[in-house]
């Protein structure tokens, strides 16, 4: 694989698993607003969205004000569980520390707040292995656009030749595309590998120490 100048991640089932963590502000969030329970499977098919589309999907419903008060409750949850219930994989501080080693600038894109991504990194003690983050607070609208990535490539000042996306999701897949950026994919999340085959990518992964693969 070629060495990029920038490389960019998504954050949750990329870098870190925090399905635990997710499951359990849902879990309690839905029994104190008093809405029917989910299964977990069905609230793990919704990490990665936008939080006001996954709650949509959650408590069936459209109606955004409904939305908007869950997202609201939810966040006490997220500030009382979410950070630490969120784990890096295995071979992510490892793969970050390498890249860095090589020269590269890394960034993460995600749907998930900005400062909750940048607590994960502070908590545990590498917040100099991320250069950027662009969260879901940074950006009007969410992936699969491409207006995170492209930001990123202002911040950075890089040609979309020189930028490897890595992500978990179709949603990744297509933002990279959209952006005009390589993709790679890692199929730790819930989409399958053969679906983000079906994308155009220099590779799929099971886990990220394949970026480091010559």
């Amino acid at each position: 694989m070629k060495n990029y100048q920038l490389y960019l991640f998504d954050f949750d089932y990329t870098l870190v698993n925090s399905e635990s963590a997710i499951l359990k502000c849902f879990h309690i969030t839905l029994e104190k607003i008093g809405y029917p329970d989910c299964c977990d499977s069905d609230i793990c098919q919704t990490i990665g969205l936008p939080m006001i589309d996954a709650v949509k999907r959650i408590i069936n419903s459209d109606n955004l004000q409904a939305a908007a008060d869950f997202v609201n409750a939810y966040k006490k949850e997220a500030d009382c569980y979410m950070t630490a219930g969120t784990y890096f994989f295995p071979h992510t501080v490892e793969t970050l520390t390498a890249l860095r080693q090589q020269g590269a600038r890394i960034g993460i894109i995600s749907s998930k707040t900005r400062h909750r991504i940048q607590e994960k990194f502070d908590i545990d003690q590498v917040p100099h292995l991320i250069d950027h983050i662009i969260g879901s607070d940074d950006v009007a609208i969410h992936k699969p656009d491409p207006e995170g990535i492209k930001k990123a490539l202002a911040w950075f000042d890089v040609a979309p030749e020189d930028v490897l996306y890595t992500g978990d999701s179709y949603v990744d897949a297509e933002a990279a595309q959209n952006a005009g950026v390589s993709f790679a994919g890692v199929a730790t999340g819930t989409t399958p590998a053969e679906t983000l085959a079906r994308y155009p990518h220099v590779c799929i992964m099971q886990d990220l120490r394949e970026l480091l693969a010559k």
